[in-house]
């Protein structure tokens, strides 16, 4: 039986995660869960988006990835499944999805409809645990994904800001703030050490410049650098400290490496 993993907003004051479980292994006791995160921040589909993206391919084929950020639930927007040569993915269609598909080879896409998999009765406000916890579980016991609902052409995208090259320098953005306080940039690592020549400072916004380096203690503690981090994206951090606090960073933020 597949590995299910779970990426939510929900966090882990309340019952939501745990009522999402109880909802698959009430379909199937056998099934085996990981999680991703449930701290998103509440309603950030971006945010969701690039955890997904950033962790997805690190679990075996065939895995059900079942992601849930979803603002516009109880709206007319859609819930969809989503089978690549990799893996499936289980979420709303508000984007949440698209940076993941992005890296993958879509097979098939289904709108979730079929209302004899749904918990009952669904509530307006909680489709995580009515519609697709048990939809993932079905699923993960080999329901044919032609049973979950009709075929679909499309699926929701973000728009992810590209990164270009101009002149002597790199120009990007902030796409995403860590626990830490990490700033992670939209420029990839084929990107920066491809550049000739070679950047080695980040220009931020207010025009603060930050060395690069390959460490975070490469330089003193509490001092900025720059580094490639794990999701092979540049990102600002300090040594010992909160980046983005300290730094007044924030998602969107325009940064320029040169």
């Amino acid at each position: 039986m597949p590995l299910i993993t779970l990426t939510t907003d929900f966090g882990h004051k309340d019952w939501f995660v745990g009522t999402m479980k109880a909802a698959m292994l009430s379909v199937s006791s056998r099934l085996r869960m990981v999680d991703v995160t449930h701290e998103i921040p509440p309603g950030d589909i971006q945010a969701g988006a690039f955890a997904l993206s950033s962790s997805c391919r690190f679990f075996p084929p065939g895995t059900i990835h079942l992601a849930v950020v979803d603002p516009g639930v109880g709206s007319s927007r859609a819930a969809i499944v989503v089978k690549t040569t990799n893996f499936t993915f289980i979420g709303p269609d508000n984007g949440l999805l698209s940076f993941a598909l992005a890296d993958e080879e879509i097979e098939s896409i289904h709108q979730i409809d079929n209302t004899a998999l749904f918990l009952q009765p669904v509530s307006r406000t909680f489709h995580g645990r009515d519609v697709f916890a048990p939809t993932a579980a079905h699923i993960a016991r080999g329901l044919p994904l032609a049973e979950v609902g009709k075929p679909l052409t499309n699926y929701t995208k973000l728009e992810w800001p590209v990164p270009r090259a101009e002149s002597n320098r790199l120009l990007g953005q902030i796409v995403y703030i860590d626990k830490f306080g990490n700033a992670i940039t939209n420029l990839p690592a084929n990107m920066v050490e491809d550049a000739s020549p070679a950047p080695t400072k980040v220009i931020l916004y207010n025009g603060t410049s930050i060395p690069i380096g390959h460490y975070y203690n490469q330089t003193t503690k509490g001092s900025a650098i720059a580094v490639m981090g794990s999701t092979e994206y540049l990102e600002i951090a300090i040594n010992g400290g909160h980046a983005s606090s300290l730094l007044g960073l924030k998602v969107g933020d325009a940064i320029t490496a040169e």
